[in-house]
């Protein structure tokens, strides 16, 4: 029964040509009120993907920014769902911000047909990620395999479905001598692009941190054990 109902699932998500949601429903807060309220920030910084070789489907993608109010609304939704003490939430917070203004982060989520090319984090991926403004172009500081999507990591990002793999992307918040996000820019362009097909994935600036240059960003935050990306 379960199996004739995912096949069903995966005919229908085919039809209407949007990626298929394959995989339990992700996990919710009880509060409903929290609940609408995550869920209306994480549409705020999260855009999503395909690529098509003619009818044949190359992959499906989505990307989630790190934004200052993200990861905030991230952080309390964990510590509702492992009931954290006050201290351990506002140390978590802090770490977060700070982190805010280190690094320009995506989430990024992708179910690839061919595995074989679900190597963002490889040296010699046949992909190249950027992200762009009008200021200029950065490319990763670092490129972090999570894994294969699981219902922990669906709580926080639901589009991770049972064939995603999930990653972080961090760049840096700067671009030759200046802040990538500038008083004026409007938004942050995520680029990915191989021989597969190219990709561009777009944020608001409104929800992005205007980053301070290197030079005056506070000392990087010691390495801990951080709460999902």
């Amino acid at each position: 029964m379960r199996v004739a109902a995912l096949l069903l699932s995966i005919a229908a998500a085919g039809c209407a040509g949007v990626p298929p949601a394959i995989g339990e429903p992700a996990p919710e807060v009880p509060d409903r009120t929290a609940e609408a309220s995550y869920q209306a920030v994480l549409r705020r910084v999260t855009d999503r993907r395909e690529v098509y070789s003619g009818i044949d489907t190359q992959l499906f993608c989505a990307a989630t920014y790190q934004s200052a109010e993200f990861r905030e609304a991230r952080v309390r939704r964990q510590a509702i769902f492992q009931t954290w003490p006050e201290p351990k939430l506002e140390e978590a917070l802090a770490r977060e911000q700070a982190e805010s203004t280190q690094v320009h982060e995506l989430v990024l989520g992708v179910s690839i047909v061919d595995r074989r090319f679900d190597d963002f984090d490889s040296k010699n991926t046949i992909w190249r990620l950027s992200l762009v403004t009008d200021q200029g172009e950065v490319t990763p500081l670092a490129i972090r395999r999570v894994g294969r999507a699981n219902l922990d990591l669906r709580a926080y990002y639901p589009y991770l479905g049972d064939f995603w793999t999930m990653y972080t992307v961090r760049f840096p918040v700067a671009v030759a001598g200046r802040p990538l996000v500038a008083p004026n820019t409007r938004t942050l362009q995520f680029r990915m692009s191989s021989t597969l097909g190219q990709v561009e994935m777009n944020f608001p600036v409104a929800t992005a941190t205007a980053a301070v240059p290197p030079a005056a960003l506070p000392p990087p935050v010691p390495a801990t054990t951080p709460p999902p990306r």
